[in-house]
């Protein structure tokens, strides 16, 4: 794999983990759904989504770096993948929702594939 392809995918999936691991919170939930508070279940299902694509990103970015690189690119690219939900969230929280669950199946398929074809 490319350093440039698990740039990508270890962005795309660090993306969609940041923003579902966001609309878990009640204040961000309301933002997108108009709601007061997110239902148990429904946050419960939202960190569990978030975490597993938060951990899935490292992925990538161990095949491409190594161990010890490929740890610290991830840590970058969770930062990386913060700063939009946190600068588009309050404006476009909308946006942010359909953009994460674009990243979300892009890197998944993505990832997939990378592991389909190693």
């Amino acid at each position: 794999m490319t350093t440039v392809w698990a740039s990508l995918l270890g962005f795309a999936l660090a993306y969609a983990g940041m923003a579902s691991l966001s609309f878990a919170m009640d204040r961000h939930h309301e933002q997108l759904t108009r709601g007061r508070e997110v239902p148990a279940r429904r946050r419960t299902a939202l960190r569990m989504i978030g975490a597993v694509l938060l951990v899935a990103a490292v992925a990538p970015c161990m095949m491409a770096w190594g161990r010890t690189v490929g740890l610290v690119a991830w840590l970058g690219f969770l930062s990386a993948g913060a700063l939009p939900v946190a600068l588009l969230l309050p404006y476009r929280p909308r946006a942010v929702a359909w953009g994460a669950g674009a990243a979300a199946v892009v890197g998944g398929a993505g990832l997939v594939l990378v592991l389909a074809l190693r």
